[in-house]
Formats: structure tokens, sequence, C-alpha cells
């Protein structure tokens, strides 16, 4: 290692003071051709004077190295000089100076004092609360003495506090009422379609216009859990996974397993299901309601075709009740809707090599 023309070894090219290892960023060469780190050389080199010390590194290296020449401060409780009535700190009465001052609701405050003056928390500009008694507390003392009281707020609303309560007390101590909302039963077609019961808007699901409970609303055969993406509605009111509604109201037919080996050419809907309307009140007039029910049809649940305007849950083959939308729609010329394969049986071209019609050679 070179310092000053001199070759050094690595390992001796320490201060000449502390032996802090040195390098070309912190070596300083003394006029006693001896090297030194930047504290040591401004100890032994630097200026020196009031304030200095025993020279200028004493101000940022050890306190040992300061002794009697480190100037010292006097540290002023400035609680004990009162000031006039009302213009002190609300706490301790004293003066506030501007290097100590806070504010809160245009009153000056010693930081030292600006604490809780129930449990003495230290407060700032976002845990401060302003009590009536012109103190300050903080969100959870004031809660407690302040906030509101009865039933379910414990000793006010600080009881959402959890300081000092293990979770068991927390959960002990807490209110608890679940009531199961099946056994409040509802008027006949207005409640969920699988218990009866009364379903509220915080546990509703809907599938084809109808309510259901969120405990109630999965599959009829196997009991599956479903949301928008698995819900099948069929044709007997009922939801299903689509894999259940696929084995009892999809294609049947050598390949599909299931079902039959052959296709029925039974010209009759093998299951028919009585349509049920839960709607109640005046109907619209005529040829201004929906084609299917009668009842008024808002916009919000509003469904076109060709044949009028329809409600949402109502926009299903008149056959085999499937839901509709644009894209599988047709309009009978009974003023009816039909799916595709429906319209085909009832509509489309018969004869040798059609069937009942043209839609039985779909698979839908």
């Amino acid at each position: 290692m070179l310092a000053r023309g001199r070759a050094w070894h690595k390992e001796c090219f320490k201060c000449g003071d502390c032996l802090k290892r040195l390098d070309s960023t912190n070596c300083c060469e003394g006029p006693d051709k001896d090297i030194y780190c930047k504290v040591c050389y401004a100890k032994k080199f630097g200026p020196k004077g009031y304030g200095y010390g025993k020279g200028a590194g004493v101000l940022q290296s050890d306190p040992y190295a300061n002794g009697d020449y480190a100037p010292k401060t006097t540290v002023i409780d400035t609680a004990i000089i009162k000031a006039p009535p009302g213009k002190g700190c609300p706490r301790c009465g004293g003066v506030v100076y501007a290097a100590e001052q806070v504010l809160a609701k245009g009153r000056e405050w010693h930081r030292k004092c600006f604490k809780c003056h129930d449990c003495s928390k230290t407060l700032d500009s976002i845990i401060a609360c302003d009590g009536p008694d012109s103190d300050v507390y903080c969100k959870t003392c004031y809660g407690k003495k302040w906030g509101p009281h009865g039933y379910g707020f414990a000793c006010g609303s600080g009881f959402l506090q959890t300081d000092g309560l293990t979770e068991d007390e927390i959960s002990a101590n807490r209110p608890y009422y679940n009531p199961d909302t099946t056994s409040i039963k509802a008027p006949k077609g207005q409640g969920c379609p699988r218990c009866g019961g009364m379903v509220f808007a915080a546990e509703q699901q809907l599938a084809k216009g109808t309510m259901w409970h969120k405990k109630c609303f999965n599959c009829a055969e196997c009991h599956r859990p479903l949301d928008s993406m698995l819900a099948c509605d069929g044709p007997d009111k009922e939801i299903h996974c689509r894999a259940c509604y696929a084995k009892l109201f999809g294609p049947r037919g050598f390949g599909y397993g299931h079902a039959p080996t052959l296709v029925s050419t039974d010209t009759d809907v093998t299951n028919r299901y009585a349509e049920q309307f839960p709607f109640t009140g005046q109907k619209a007039a005529k040829g201004q309601g929906c084609p299917r029910c009668g009842f008024p049809v808002y916009a919000a649940e509003q469904m076109h075709s060709k044949n009028g305007t329809w409600h949402r849950r109502c926009f299903s083959c008149a056959d085999c009740h499937k839901s509709l939308d644009s894209t599988n729609l047709n309009d009978g010329p009974n003023g009816e809707i039909y799916c595709r394969s429906c319209y085909g049986r009832n509509y489309g071209p018969k004869g040798v090599g059609f069937g009942m019609g043209a839609g039985t050679l779909t698979m839908a």
C-alpha cells in the first residue's frame, strides 16, 4: 500500500492511534510521518479552542475525548415558567415557545404535555380528540368517556379497542345473533324456491328472476355449491350444476350415456311443468305487458323479441323452458318464443329424414 511515496504492508496500513484499517479514502498523513484516520488526525493536528475540545474530530467521535473542553448545555423545563392565565399550556400552565408548541383547537400545548388525559398516550394530529372538558384524549379514551352508551356499546364505543384482551375474551363478550331465515316463511311464490323461507338482501342469490338463500343455492342432485358460472335453470324450477343438468335434461341417444340408447320419436314432451308466477298486483293493459305473464315490464328486467317485451325470468322457451338470449331466440308464429330445437320441431320442415322436425338433428 502506498502513502506519501512510501510502501506499507497491507496489515500495517492502520491508524497510528486507534489502529483502524485505512484505505485511500480515509487515510491522512501526519507531520510526524505516520498515518491516521480522519478523526484521530483532527484530534491530534486539527484546530483547537472553545467549541473544538481537543480538535475538530471530537465533534463526530467518541464522547470520552471531550473532557472539560466540551460545551455544557443546560436544559430548562419551560413548564416552571408560568404564563398569564389563559395564555399558557392548558395542561401545566407554563409558557409555550415556538420550538416546542403543538396546536389543538387553537390552543398551544407543550409537546411533552400533548398526551391523552386518561391513558397518557402521546398524541398527534391523527389521533387527538378534543373533549368537551377542554382537554385532549386519544380516540379510544374519547369513545369510552364521550362516545355512545347502551346495549352493544359496552362502556362506550371504546369496546372496539382490544388492548389487553385475548381473542377468546373478545369472542366471549361479543354479541352474537344468527337467526335461521329459512324458518321465517314467506308468502307463497315470494320466498326461496328450495325451502320457502324469506330471503333478505344480505343473503340473496338470483337465478331466473327468483331469489335463493346462499346456503340453498346448490345443485338439487349432487348438492354442489353453485355460482353464476355453474348454475343451470332446469324446467323443473330447480337449479343444477352443468353435469347434473346434462344428465337430466341434455340430449339423449347412442353415445351420450346416462340415457336410453334409442332416440325417442314421441311427439309429446315427456315432462311438463306448470308455470308459476310469483307476481301479485295489477296486470298491465292488454298488449302492453309481458306476453307470457301479462304483468308490467320495467326497464331493469326487459328482454326484447319480435313479439314484444318480456320479463327476464319469462324469457324462456315455451316448450322446454330453456333460458334464451339473442343468439338462440326464435319467434314463433303463435306469438311465443322458442329455442332452436323446439322451433325446428314445431315449425321446421317435416318428412322422411327429418323425424319430428329439423330440430331433432341438433344436439342443443
